[in-house]
């Protein structure tokens, strides 16, 4: 979404942020989460520990879900329903990634909807002549078996890959999991102009998390406890997208992208007795059951997501000028299937009497065009305008209840940028960001129009960016100012939003990296918000702190190189924050409120090449065994990922 030539960066009036192959290699990340952690401006809340259910959050929004911002997967959303609800209940396996590029400010309005923190794209590996076996195995039994192969036609007019990844483990607190994720994915050049491309992927997993997490008394006596044993996470996701590049003349471009993409999320959980703070008390499934009781709930949800997104790009010298022109057009169509399914007779139930059953619709045309004045060589303009006209329905399939609602919003953007000296460029930009209120919660379950108002925000930012000889930059100011911030209610994280008023985001954030010399390097990012408040007291009191907005978030990394060996130290800051929007400083007993302490974690890496065959890597993560608590939402306290090892190595035939 960045561009490959050497000025796309320079050419987007906007922050921009790359983690490249190289990085990813050396640092080994968990999941794709853990990996933009090196990312400034975002803010990651652990959950199972692995990063299937990622939480990602943006300049002081929270991170639930990761509603707050775009998630894709070379172009294609990864979000199973834009306009139905934008909730990652999937987070794409970094085992299969080149690199991952972030967008915030005016250079995100390209992209919609919910781009009010920014926009993220997962980069997949492109298929190489050969074979790569990989293989890691780790604490707490993980362990995983990669295999990559693929080939290019002599006239490299043809290329096919295929990637596998299976992966095993107990989980960091007796969570165990079970992951298949596979790709297919090839080209072929139709003649000099055109080249077509199609991706199929497809995942499975098994997860033995909850919302529930552990009460006061329960994390202090054993913080790698699972609290609910019964609790699994299934997930089957399959995509397909096709992609299409046609250069209509060397300054025209047409770039289409269709894709599809089915998800099914099944979260089995047991009911809850009661809970203080010695634990969590279970429905036991047997007699004493009343009649409206259970002992076990499914909240299974099929969705289905289509689409497709057609850009032309156009370089021009009207006005005298050199002009870059990009109008894109996307048609995108969401469909859900919300079922409650519950059982009274056994705690592992699959099946059991269906007592929800409620059908959501949304259908999508989003219409989009900025053009790239460049003034002199020096500098440029970019106005932008993006339009997104959206329906939602849901329909009771118990009782016939149905309703609908629709929406309209038109997002103006303007960007610059200015090359002041070579070795340095500033950047500004100002935009309306958007968010579409979920469709469970527009519409009640009767059918009636809640009038939810839709997330809008004015976001400005101004920011610095270059490089000279060994150090490189990038630091920026934003602002973010919410009409009505939509503020999640719910122990669920799903079900309860409501508007919060007016609401301000502001701080500052920055990126360097400097090679000492003699093989040692230094980098690092911070996010400094100073102000996540509450405007008025529609929801939180007014000045309270936005939940989950820490002050401070920062990574150091120093690296070393001698020959073929290369090792990292990286320490990982998080400051305090709070869990809710009344600001509780005392913890509860159920530990679902309270001020979350600071922490600061160390990982260790180690990666050699003994060739361009064989590399071995290990990772200590967490290397001072920090006991911290990364999350009271949804339910409790979850404890952050414990001291880890993980070692592995790949070989390529």
């Amino acid at each position: 979404v960045i561009g490959n030539d050497e000025q796309a960066i320079s050419k987007l009036p906007g922050s921009v942020a790359v983690i490249e192959k190289e990085a990813l290699a050396l640092k080994q990340p968990l999941s794709t989460q853990d990996a933009l952690k090196a990312v400034p401006g975002i803010v990651i809340r652990e959950e199972e520990g692995y990063g299937f259910i990622p939480n990602i959050g943006m300049r002081g929004l929270n991170p639930n879900r990761s509603q707050k911002l775009l998630v894709l997967e070379d172009g294609v959303p990864v979000a199973p329903g834009l306009f139905l609800a934008n909730e990652s209940y999937y987070s794409p396996r970094i085992e299969r990634m080149q690199s991952i590029e972030v967008l915030k400010g005016a250079a995100g309005l390209r992209y919609g909807p919910t781009t009010i923190g920014g926009v993220i794209n997962y980069k997949t590996k492109d298929p190489q002549d050969g074979v790569k076996l990989s293989a890691k195995t780790g604490s707490h039994g993980y362990g995983l078996l990669g295999i990559d192969a693929g080939g290019v036609s002599e006239s490299a007019d043809t290329i096919a890959g295929i990637s596998v990844v299976t992966s095993r483990g107990d989980g960091f607190r007796h969570n165990g999991f079970d992951m298949t994720d596979l790709v297919l994915k090839g080209g072929k050049q139709i003649n000099e102009n055109q080249w077509l491309s199609a991706k199929f992927t497809h995942y499975a997993n098994d997860v033995n998390t909850s919302y529930v997490g552990l009460r006061k008394n329960e994390y202090r006596n054993n913080p790698d406890k699972n609290p609910a044993p019964n609790d699994y996470f299934i997930t089957d996701r399959q995509s397909f997208d096709i992609n299409h590049e046609w250069h209509i003349s060397s300054a025209i471009k047409l770039n289409t992208l269709m894709y599809w993409t089915q998800l099914s999320r099944d979260f089995w959980r047991r009911d809850v007795q009661s809970k203080d703070a010695n634990g969590t008390v279970f429905r036991s499934c047997d007699s004493s059951l009343t009649a409206s009781q259970y002992c076990m709930t499914g909240r299974n949800r099929d969705f289905e997501m289509m689409g497709v997104d057609s850009r032309l790009f156009i370089a021009h010298n009207s006005f005298g000028l050199k002009n870059e022109t990009e109008i894109g057009v996307r048609l995108h169509s969401d469909h859900l299937s919300n079922q409650t399914v519950r059982s009274k007779t056994d705690p592992n139930a699959r099946s059991g009497t269906l007592t929800g059953n409620v059908t959501e619709k949304a259908d999508g045309l989003a219409l989009y065009a900025q053009n790239r004045f460049e003034l002199s060589p020096q500098l440029a303009v970019t106005p932008g305008l993006r339009i997104e006209d959206y329906q939602q329905k849901l329909k009771n399939e118990l009782n016939g209840n149905n309703g609908q609602t629709s929406n309209t919003e038109l997002m103006p953007g303007l960007g610059l940028t200015w090359q002041v000296v070579p070795q340095a460029q500033v950047f500004a930009g100002a935009f309306k960001g958007f968010s579409p209120a979920m469709t469970a919660t527009a519409i009640s379950s009767d059918g009636v129009d809640q009038q939810l108002d839709a997330e809008r925000s004015i976001n400005y930012e101004i920011g610095l960016r270059g490089a000279m000889q060994k150090l490189s930059y990038e630091a920026t100011v934003f602002h973010m100012d919410f009409a009505n911030q939509i503020i999640n209610q719910s122990l669920s994280g799903a079900t309860d939003m409501a508007n919060a008023g007016k609401t301000l985001n502001q701080g500052l954030e920055f990126a360097l990296a400097y090679d000492i010399g003699s093989g040692w390097q230094i980098d690092g990012n911070g996010t400094y918000v100073a102000t996540a408040e509450f405007k008025n007291a529609a929801l939180g009191p007014k000045g309270n702190r936005l939940p989950y907005a820490p002050e401070l978030t920062a990574n150091l990394n120093i690296g070393y190189k001698v020959g073929e060996l290369k090792l990292n130290l990286g320490a990982y800051h998080v400051s305090s924050q709070y869990a809710d929007a009344a600001n509780t400083v005392i913890e509860t007993d159920d530990g679902t409120k309270g001020k979350i302490a600071a922490y600061t974690v160390f990982n260790l890496n180690a990666n050699y090449t003994f060739d361009k065959h064989l590399s071995l890597f290990a990772s200590v993560r967490n290397l001072a065994n920090k006991n911290y608590i990364a999350s009271r939402n949804p339910d409790g306290i979850f404890p952050g990922v414990e001291r880890n090892l993980e070692i592995g190595g790949s070989y390529k035939f």
